[in-house]
């Protein structure tokens, strides 16, 4: 697992529509994108939004319990990656997941300044603070993509498909 490694603008990018410098995405990478800026109740909003991608894509229903944890692990890391964004980073913009054949990738985009990182030390028993270290332990990897003279940047966390 990373702390908030920089990754070129374009990395694993959005799905091409035409607008922007980003590179090609791969075939089998599958995308879903929703606005957030206008949207009331954002973080339910954002969990249903992921639940529907996680059902056609047929990680949900889950047939076993490995892959219930595995989808509830995701609806955990878009809570905490929506909810960091609205605490600290001026609410989001909008919330992009794409599937992989070997797992997701969640994406927060957000107009705040900050660098999220997990609280250190992590104390367990305080309130609060927990949410990029719940990232951190759930996410194959993660980190912050900005791009140049623009405000703002794209959380992303990377999540293994259920075995």
């Amino acid at each position: 697992m990373s702390t908030t490694r920089q990754h070129p603008p374009g990395d694993l990018g959005r799905e091409p529509d035409g607008a922007g410098a980003a590179s090609p995405v791969p075939a089998e990478r599958q995308w879903r994108t929703l606005s957030l800026a206008q949207a009331g109740g954002i973080v339910p909003t954002a969990r249903d939004f992921a639940r529907q991608a996680l059902h056609d894509w047929g990680w949900l229903p889950a047939s076993t319990a490995d892959r219930r944890a595995a989808a509830e692990d995701v609806l955990l890391v878009v809570s905490e990656l929506v909810t960091n964004a609205c605490l600290h980073a001026e609410g989001p913009e909008e919330i992009r997941i794409a599937r992989t054949p070997k797992g997701l990738r969640v994406e927060v985009v957000d107009r705040g300044a900050g660098q999220p990182a997990p609280r250190t030390p992590h104390r367990a028993g305080r309130p609060g603070g927990h949410g990029m270290f719940i990232v951190q332990r759930l996410c194959l990897d993660w980190g912050v993509l900005r791009t140049p003279d623009a405000p703002g940047k794209t959380v992303w966390a990377e999540l293994a498909a259920p075995a």
